[in-house]
């Protein structure tokens, strides 16, 4: 092994932004330049002169390639093609030239545009791959609204995105579930994304709350929330949601006023900057998400003391829960099941309890040192295989 700290290059589009990808880097990024030594260079795409979302350490460095591929999202579908080509072309010049200055002992791809030709820059890297949504919504081509066109399309993608991740040192992975569904490749693990925070105090899961943390997309199943959440009011007395995130809210507004719920007991906010407080000032957490990469905000959750009811959805949800042990999983998208199992927990104060502190032991296996020393691991065998 060599003497000096590895030196590790990420490659990702932007950190100007408040996803859970960003957060989960700049966690990780942070603990390896602190606790390991690491040497870490974080290169961009988007969002130059745009501040940092989350705090980055000042052994960090950052390089924007300023590709700016933002630009794509304002342009007619025709140009489009014309002015990805073009970026891209510019990209990989850009990200060849600063990988072969940096001479970095691995990069790692978020799989984003560079998994295009990651592997082609011959600057001696190791290339990782790191994936944090599950296969089948990566890259989802809208099955829905598929046509044959867009079917072959999508076949002819994965089948070249296949051959690029074959020649990936090492593709990670959220779960052992989605670990499993790339059937294709034999370069594979598993390591959960770690806790955000640590906390000394828990809930006292004396307030009468379900508190949900989560964004307002489709994925989230704010509407499949809502509609359960209606069957539980006509049940249940006094018990509030509240629901905070970041995205669009005026859809579920109305829906709100469509299924006649209590604004009195049901509230959607903005972005909450204390999460830890909102979780225990709570006492049931529940997620709706039609599809998770993993479910940071359920680990978040059971560590500050709450049980979880969750759709079992793809994939991460049933990696984190044992259900009926610190949790309740139900069937993905039965929203009567859904209801039911908040009803559960708000009716059984014995159960709740005894949920809620399997949940905090649960989810001390999730600690950032913890996650850490597996990449550590992981890295050390990258670099010496």
């Amino acid at each position: 092994m060599q003497n000096r700290p590895l030196k590790i290059v990420y490659c990702t589009p932007a950190l100007y932004m408040a996803g859970g990808v960003e957060r989960v880097l700049t966690l990780k990024a942070n603990y390896f330049a602190e606790h390991f030594g690491y040497d870490i260079t974080i290169i961009l795409t988007e969002g130059k002169d745009k501040p940092l979302f989350y705090p980055l350490s000042d052994r960090i460095k950052i390089v924007n390639l300023d590709v700016n591929f933002e630009e794509l999202w304002t342009c007619s579908f025709v140009k489009k093609v014309f002015v990805y080509l073009s970026k891209q072309r510019i990209f990989k010049k850009r990200l060849t030239a600063e990988l072969m200055h940096i001479r970095p002992d691995i990069t790692v791809s978020l799989l984003r545009r560079e998994i295009n030709f990651i592997n082609d820059i011959k600057d001696g890297s190791k290339k990782v791959g790191e994936l944090h949504i599950n296969k089948s919504n990566y890259r989802n081509f809208d099955k829905e609204n598929s046509n044959i066109f867009k079917s072959i399309f999508a076949k002819l993608w994965m089948r070249e995105l296949i051959s690029k991740l074959q020649q990936l040192c090492c593709l990670v992975v959220l779960t052992e579930k989605d670990k499993e569904s790339w059937r294709e490749l034999s370069n594979v693990e598993a390591i959960p994304n770690p806790l955000p925070f640590t906390t000394d105090s828990i809930s006292s899961l004396s307030e009468k709350r379900v508190i949900a943390i989560c964004r307002y997309s489709y994925e989230k199943g704010i509407d499949l929330l809502l509609q359960a959440w209606k069957k539980v009011e006509d049940e249940i007395t006094e018990w509030r949601l509240d629901v905070y995130g970041d995205g669009e809210r005026r859809p579920y507004e109305s829906m709100i006023d469509n299924l006649s719920i209590d604004r009195n007991r049901c509230s959607l906010h903005g972005r909450i900057a204390d999460v830890q407080e909102a979780y225990k000032n709570s006492s049931i957490s529940v997620c709706s998400s039609r599809f998770e990469g993993f479910g940071l905000v359920i680990i978040e959750a059971m560590s500050c003391g709450l049980p979880v009811v969750s759709f079992d959805c793809p994939w991460g949800p049933g990696s984190i829960i044992a259900n009926s042990h610190d949790g309740i999983l139900v069937e993905n998208g039965n929203i009567d099941k859904l209801a039911e199992g908040m009803i559960n927990l708000i009716e059984n104060d014995q159960l709740r309890m005894q949920m809620a502190s399997q949940a905090v032991l649960n989810a001390q296996r999730f600690q950032l040192d913890r996650i850490a020393l597996r990449w550590k691991s992981l890295f050390e065998s990258v670099v010496t295989a």
